[in-house]
């Protein structure tokens, strides 16, 4: 294989790719072998998403993908380094679409909490069968 053949087949495989876009969401995968389990996306194009799982999943592995803002989809996973993978979709992802519903959920802390200062309970530490024998030599406790 020449120089020019091996730019050309580089060329083809890259033109293939969507462009990526970065993003860190929580979804979720379900799949034959382990069920329903939520998932860490790090980024996503128009055809497919990158992200981490709590399992190690398997190369041309079928899996249901349930992302924010979208209905579930089905989904081949492509490639896996450890519990990082690729999963291709079989339907068209909208990166927009996610950012939306992600954002939608995100709660401030401090925006739905209602603060309040409460006095600490007055409690007695008096036990019974206990006396409090103040006139002890080397006794430093309290005096009643």
């Amino acid at each position: 294989m020449s120089h020019n053949e091996a730019d050309t087949a580089s060329k083809t495989a890259t033109e293939k790719r969507q462009p990526r876009q970065s993003r860190l969401v929580k979804a979720a995968f379900n799949c034959e072998r382990f069920g329903r389990f939520d998932i860490t996306i790090r980024n996503v194009s128009e055809t497919g998403i990158g992200g981490q799982a709590p399992h190690a999943l398997l190369i041309g592995e079928r899996v249901t993908v349930y992302l924010p803002g979208h209905a579930p989809m089905m989904g081949t996973v492509r490639w896996v380094v450890d519990r990082r993978f690729g999963v291709e979709t079989d339907v068209k992802i909208e990166p927009g679409r996610l950012r939306t519903a992600s954002g939608e959920q995100l709660v401030a802390a401090d925006s739905s909490l209602e603060f309040q200062l409460f006095t600490p309970p007055e409690a007695s530490t008096w036990r019974p069968g206990l006396t409090i024998a103040t006139n002890l030599p080397g006794h430093f406790g309290r005096k009643r």
